[in-house]
């Protein structure tokens, strides 16, 4: 089971994809800053009865007319297999999209940073075919924000900081100067400050420093938890899980070769009522057409 912790390692990415490009700086690579970035679906699934899904996966553009796959792979402990899959995302990421991929490994453990940080050769010892060379992020890469003006600054990369560092003594600084940092956003921020908010309790996992979060939650932040942001962390949610069933469907279309046409495919993407996907998603099993599907079909 995928625990929160895991999720905010690599959903930091998803909210603010530049942070990327300022991250990797502590590891002294330089990558220009990223213009705009597009969420790509992360089944890496092919037909065959093996399902592979990086964490997340971003396209890049950057201002120099660059291009280029961000895969970002949250890794919480040493897994011997985990360098054949990391080979497998990313020559199958080059096959499918003709752009350069980069493999970005969060890990909150030291111990693990290390391992992940290896270069792996794949192949005969005397001419591998192939080597895996992952950026990796771990507490001793990134560096500890306990500045509010830092803080302030920069919010993602501090949220970021404080996940990689919740077993550390720095910690409640970076906690801290994060909460001095959110207090000072404006009211038209509210949400923005909501989802940090959220990311920084599912980072912090189950470490002493959660319960500090909690607590300048309770005493600091509590304006954010408004009865505003937590209607839209939930319209969020919603959407997110509306986004996640579409692409289901146009999965399981796809897989059985029923063909779907552009204005069909935007129609299925379009839709954000859960029930009417459940529907369509169940008819989808069986269907012949997408005209079955949304049940136009004499």
């Amino acid at each position: 089971m995928v625990s929160s912790s895991h999720e905010a390692l690599h959903r930091i990415f998803q909210e603010d994809p530049a942070l990327f490009a300022r991250a990797v700086k502590a590891l002294g690579v330089s990558f220009a800053e990223p213009v705009s970035a597009v969420p790509l679906t992360t089944d890496l699934t092919e037909n065959r009865p093996v399902e592979r899904r990086v964490d997340t996966l971003l396209r890049m553009e950057t201002g120099d007319n660059g291009s280029f796959l961000l895969a970002v792979e949250s890794q919480g402990k040493h897994d011997r297999d985990k360098p054949a899959s990391w080979a497998y995302y990313l020559s199958h990421l080059h096959a499918k999209y003709r752009l350069p991929p980069v493999l970005l490994v969060v890990c909150a453990d030291r111990r693990t940073a290390a391992w992940a940080a290896r270069h792996v050769d794949i192949g005969p010892p005397q001419w591998p075919s192939l080597t895996v060379r992952p950026l990796v992020l771990g507490p001793d890469q990134l560096p500890v924000i306990d500045s509010p003006d830092e803080a302030a600054r920069d919010i993602p990369l501090t949220v970021l900081s404080a996940a990689l560092h919740r077993r550390d003594p720095d910690a409640d600084a970076i906690l801290k100067a994060l909460a001095s940092a959110l207090k000072g956003l404006s009211a038209d921020d509210e949400n923005t400050a909501s989802i940090f908010i959220e990311l920084t309790e599912q980072g912090l996992g189950k470490t002493p420093a959660a319960e500090l979060w909690r607590q300048i939650m309770a005493a600091d932040l509590s304006f954010f938890q408004s009865e505003t942001a937590q209607s839209l962390r939930a319209e969020g949610r919603a959407e997110g899980r509306a986004e996640g069933r579409a692409e289901d469907i146009l999965l399981l279309l796809e897989r059985r070769g029923v063909v779907v046409s552009e204005g069909e495919r935007a129609r299925i993407v379009g839709c954000g009522d859960l029930d009417v996907l459940g529907v369509w998603f169940s008819r989808a099993i069986t269907a012949s057409s997408v005209a079955e599907v949304f049940g136009e079909t004499e």
